[in-house]
């Protein structure tokens, strides 16, 4: 049975009225075991570095989580706000703010009187001490990616007559909005996963992704290669639809039948798009990284196949899978498979795929696959480094080739050498050399990450992965001017502090702009967009988490 349409409904949140952005205010509530009321010198207030997306959809989100102390018994009577830095106020529909507690939230109230200066009007008793609360947003469904919406408080008011004055922050631009691709359930289908992104030749954003049916785990199970297209450069994005779909092939269930890990390709001279994927039949129970998950030679029942669909009408139709297994893989390796997430065609046209898989001994290696006739032919480089998996490949001034890899050292390595790995190659991966920011300039939890080069910047690249040695959260974007020997701190912004999957993929929309499609703390799934200049020009920096 192969799927040709996926009918949208919601589940389980939908199904139980219940939205991602209630899931983690339910998850703060937990916070206030460590917050409850405790001894308090004076009324203060701290506002934590905590951030997540705005989901412009519609739906309530998380803006800030704060705390409120106060040096005895106070009943709030109102909070004022300054709007100072958010582009469009008519982008804010609601905001409200809750006290967190282990008894039970507690609504302050709400409003929709949205100017540059708002007093948001309630009545509640706190305690002497310590007191969690979030502020939470409403923006309206479809507002521009592009807008910022800052909001910061500037006074706590209490029925005695007194007040707490904040400070405000100089040059505060907010949060960046984001379009959902998938909250877990949509469109009959559990978890979306592993981002791909890349730009067809009439400008179209085409995003891949697992489309993971039944739960969020990875093969084997149900799962087919999804796409979604944007004809506005982000800002609204097509149902998804299957592109890979192996149905029932030979005679196992579709559960027997998965596709995952996909990259994105396209070929600027041609316009011809490649998403290729891995493929495992049969083998329940297994995954193609451990034991005999994936096995020597090609047969499908003993090892996974390196799959690949194509378009040539910049993806609005594809064709059947293609298995290039055995023009590709050495027929001892255990695995060989496309690495998640985009290729990218060189300056002199040749087409890259960043790759992966294990070796005869089932050693984990990362390297790329490569084609100087327009994907007719294609070669396989020599191993980047060893004890390594998913890669990104970036086209540096001098015309070589940087892979910045996912390194399994880090799962123990939390110390200052903590990173990814970096190599760079000069004659397509004949041979690597070690380069100067391998391992602790850009720290990693072990994790796929992005990387991406503009075309018309020379020197000027774009990292994504959850900037975090210990967790997959903080998803932050990195820029460097000189081919990725230094990644300034006054160059990153952080997007979501939450903790989420952390696979990213990026993409340039525009020589101005650049996009991220990745896995959030409050989605499967969001898009964002980001202008160039905002590396520059904002306070973003103050804003992380170390």
């Amino acid at each position: 049975m192969s799927r040709t349409n996926i009918i949208k409904h919601s589940i389980p949140y939908a199904s139980m009225n219940i939205r991602p952005s209630y899931v983690i205010t339910c998850a703060f509530s937990l916070l206030a075991l460590v917050c409850s009321p405790s001894e308090s010198a004076a009324d203060s207030y701290e506002k934590l570095n905590y951030r997540t997306p705005i989901l412009n959809d519609g739906s309530e989100a998380n803006y800030q989580k704060f705390t409120l102390s106060t040096d005895q018994a106070k009943t709030l009577t109102a909070i004022s706000f300054d709007t100072t830095g958010t582009t469009e106020l008519v982008d804010v529909l609601e905001i409200g703010v809750k006290h967190l507690r282990q008894a039970g939230n507690r609504d302050f109230g709400k409003t929709r009187q949205i100017g540059k200066n708002i007093k948001l009007e309630g009545k509640l008793a706190f305690p002497k001490g310590k007191h969690a609360c979030q502020l939470l947003i409403r923006t309206k469904k479809g507002a521009n990616l592009l807008h910022h919406v800052a909001l910061q408080i500037t006074a706590f008011h209490f029925a005695d007559g007194s007040q707490l004055e904040v400070p405000l922050q100089a040059n505060y631009q907010g949060q960046y909005l984001a379009y959902p691709i998938h909250l877990q359930g949509e469109f009959d289908c559990h978890t979306f996963r592993i981002p791909g992104i890349n730009q067809a030749n009439n400008g179209d954003l085409l995003a891949v992704y697992d489309l993971r049916y039944n739960s969020r785990k990875d093969l084997q199970e149900d799962i087919d290669i999804g796409l979604s297209v944007s004809k506005d450069a982000g800002q609204t994005w097509t149902d998804p639809r299957p592109i890979m779909d192996m149905g029932e092939y030979g005679g196992k269930s579709q559960k027997e039948n998965g596709c995952s890990d996909p990259g994105i390709l396209v070929d600027k001279a041609t316009g011809e798009i490649f998403v290729a994927a891995v493929w495992t039949h049969g083998k329940p129970n297994t995954h193609q990284w451990v034991a005999k998950g994936s096995e020597p030679g090609y047969d499908i029942h003993r090892s996974s196949q390196f799959m690949v669909v194509r378009s040539k009408d910049h993806g609005l139709t594809w064709s059947e899978p293609e298995n290039w297994t055995q023009k590709l893989k050495q027929e001892s390796w255990h695995l060989f498979a496309p690495a998640p997430g985009n290729g990218i065609t060189m300056k002199n046209g040749t087409l890259v795929m960043p790759s992966q898989g294990r070796d005869a001994k089932g050693l984990p290696f990362s390297n790329i696959t490569w084609s100087n006739d327009h994907g007719l032919t294609w070669q396989v480089s020599a191993a980047a480094t060893d004890d390594t998996s998913e890669c990104a490949v970036a086209e540096l001034s001098d015309g070589s080739l940087m892979l910045n890899i996912r390194d399994n050292r880090n799962r123990k390595d939390k110390s200052d050498s903590n990173g990814r790995a970096v190599r760079v190659s000069r004659d397509l991966g004949k041979s690597w050399e070690k380069h100067s920011s391998d391992h602790g300039a850009l720290p990693e939890p072990t994790c796929m990450a992005s990387l991406i080069s503009h075309a018309n910047n020379p020197g000027q690249l774009f990292f994504s992965n959850p900037r975090n040695k210990k967790s997959r959260m903080d998803m932050t974007i990195q820029m460097s001017l000189d081919d990725g020997k230094n990644w300034p701190e006054k160059y990153h912004i952080l997007l979501d502090s939450g903790r989420g999957n952390g696979y990213s993929s990026l993409v340039m929309i525009d020589d101005k702009t650049i996009g991220i499609l990745y896995e959030a703390s409050v989605a499967d799934l969001v898009f964002q967009k980001i202008l160039i200049k905002d590396f520059t020009d904002n306070d973003w920096r103050k804003l992380r988490i170390d």
